[in-house]
């Protein structure tokens, strides 16, 4: 039998918790761009902030009498969570959520809820950066430029490479990876990428043909890895498959750090079986000072914020805010990860509640 949820300590008002790191200590917000004027301005909406467990996880207590939460970098798990309370959404700034135990949100009724319209344009537009950068040798021609006389003299001895013909290759087509390809379009490459899961109809709409996983290694000029980060997908960029490829070949990763071996990354990069890589994930962040890819020249380095702009930071903000509002009026929210808590009872007995309580 379903249960009622324990209302939050006021029952007049819709109660929300922000991330710590979303807040200075003066109140002022981390991120200008973010936008909570919606929810402060409204009588019925109490803001507070979390506890600051950085990227720790954050305790029962810690999420206490909140309806809704938004988070960055904290982890939940189990622990997370007592029952009966009124906690009915999580809403996650960004679309990763390695961070967060599925199952212990499903278990309590919780539905989790990512930003994937505020990602999308920005994160692809990263990887066809990063692209033109490697490409075009960028980072090196600059040097090339500070040097005057003397590096103007040898910049024929920096050629880029020509994307014209050239095999662009995604593991991964689903949100950011389908629009990585519709960037692509103009640039005259092959397209090919591997995702068991994408409709074949959504990957031949962007003239992309699917192909095993070795074939996207084996046939890239350039590898983009746009998937999630799971038990399936870790690693997946091992010592193995980067054999496979050209050594003129660059890999771009902008999904999860852990998605790649590293450690055998930095061997192909080093011994040349690839020409270059461009990385704006670790498997350590942030990345130790002593870490060799640091001080090579055939990579480009992001400290996991190049698609970091205001309109990409403004519109993660616009998505979250919408959730909370969502569920406030009892609607469940958009892009709900574990969709079969939509379904569940007592998720359905929460969100009635609070639409007779805020309708």
């Amino acid at each position: 039998m379903s249960l009622q949820p324990t209302p939050s300590a006021d029952a007049s008002q819709f109660r929300i918790g922000i991330s710590a790191d979303l807040r200075k200590p003066d109140g002022t917000l981390v991120i200008p761009e973010v936008d909570l004027s919606r929810l402060e301005s409204n009588d019925q909406i109490r803001v507070t902030t979390l506890p600051d467990v950085g990227s720790g996880t954050l305790s029962a207590d810690d999420i206490a009498d909140n309806d809704a939460i938004i988070l960055m970098l904290e982890r939940i798990d189990e622990n997370s969570f007592v029952s009966n309370q009124p906690l009915t959404a999580i809403a996650r700034y960004g679309v990763g959520y390695d961070t967060i135990n599925i199952d212990a949100c499903s278990n309590h009724a919780v539905a989790l809820a990512i930003a994937p319209d505020g990602v999308r344009r920005p994160v692809a537009t990263t990887v066809m950066g990063f692209l033109l950068a490697l490409t075009l040798r960028m980072p090196e021609k600059d040097k090339l430029t500070r040097q005057s006389d003397a590096g103007w003299a040898v910049k024929t001895h920096y050629n880029g490479t020509g994307l014209v013909g050239r095999t662009l290759g995604g593991i991964g087509l689903g949100n950011i990876g389908a629009e990585v390809f519709r960037l692509a379009q103009p640039f005259g490459m092959t397209l090919i990428a591997h995702d068991p899961y994408v409709d074949p109809a959504v990957a031949q709409s962007l003239n992309v043909e699917l192909v095993a996983l070795e074939a996207v290694f084996q046939q890239a000029d350039f590898l983009t890895v746009n998937c999630m980060l799971n038990d399936e997908t870790r690693h997946i960029v091992n010592a193995e498959r980067l054999a496979m490829m050209k050594q003129s070949a660059y890999i771009i990763n902008t999904a999860r750090g852990p998605v790649v071996d590293e450690t055998a990354l930095i061997t192909a990069l080093q011994n040349g079986s690839i020409a270059g890589a461009g990385l704006d994930v670790f498997e350590q962040e942030p990345i130790s000072a002593d870490n060799p890819l640091l001080k090579m020249d055939n990579v480009i380095l992001s400290p996991h914020a190049l698609c970091f702009t205001d309109q990409c930071l403004a519109g993660l903000g616009d998505v979250d805010v919408k959730a909370c509002l969502d569920v406030m009026q009892g609607k469940a929210p958009g892009s709900v990860v574990n969709q079969g808590v939509l379904d569940n009872p007592d998720f359905q007995l929460k969100l009635d509640a609070l639409g007779h309580r805020f309708a």
